[in-house]
This record gives structure tokens, sequence and C-alpha cells, in this order.
């Protein structure tokens, strides 16, 4: 069976740092990425990661995406946080998906429950 689980979210004033973790067991995946949902929002894409990482604008030069894949594991490294990153951040993975597609949620067929990231002002 393969799950996905994210942990590391939680409560922290804007400026500070978070780092989320998402496990992977069952299988193993060429791509993994990370997705937010905002209050009242879409669910949204942060970064991806396969031989090298992709970003939204949003986050470029304050979250790094890394991986271990020794742990079948991916980080969010989530720097400079601001009250706007506040969302449930979720963790997706997938082996079928193109350079094109990375940011695309429909594109990933395996996701996490969700972790609560809220940035305080």
């Amino acid at each position: 069976q393969v799950q996905l689980v994210e942990s590391g979210g939680g409560l922290v004033q804007a400026g500070g740092s978070l780092r989320l973790s998402c496990a992977a067991s069952g299988r193993t995946f060429s791509s993994m990425a990370w997705f937010c949902q905002p209050p009242g929002k879409e669910r949204e894409f942060v970064a991806a990661i396969t031989y090298t990482a992709y970003y939204a604008d949003s986050v470029k030069g304050r979250f790094t995406i890394s991986r271990d894949n020794a742990k079948n594991t991916v980080y969010l490294q989530m720097n400079s946080l601001k009250p706007e990153d506040t969302a449930v951040y979720y963790c997706a993975a997938d082996s079928t998906i193109t350079r094109s597609a990375i940011r695309v949620q429909a594109r990933y067929n395996y996701w996490g429950q969700g972790t609560q990231v809220t940035v305080s002002s």
C-alpha cells in the first residue's frame, strides 16, 4: 500500500522557518512535489523535485525542496515565512510526469493527508 505521510507543520511567526517532511512508503517516485491550499483558495503548486528543482515564483529564494532517496523522503525547507504562506501543505508524488506538467496537480496520483502551516504577523 502506497502512503505519503507529511510532518513538520505548525505555528510560526513571520520571518521564521519550518521544515516539512514527506515520507513515502510502498514504492519510489521519480517526481515529488509540494502543493498548498490557503484558506478559502484553490490548491496551488509550491515546489517539485525530480533530478532538478522547480519552484513557484512566490517562494523562490525562500523555500528549498530536497529529497533523500535512501529514506524515500522529500523535504521543504521554508525560510522567511510570511502570513500569506499560511495554508495546508500537501505532498504529492508520481512517476509519469513530464517536465512541462510538473506543476500540474492533476498529474499526481498519490497525495498525503496535508499538514497545517500557520504564519502569524
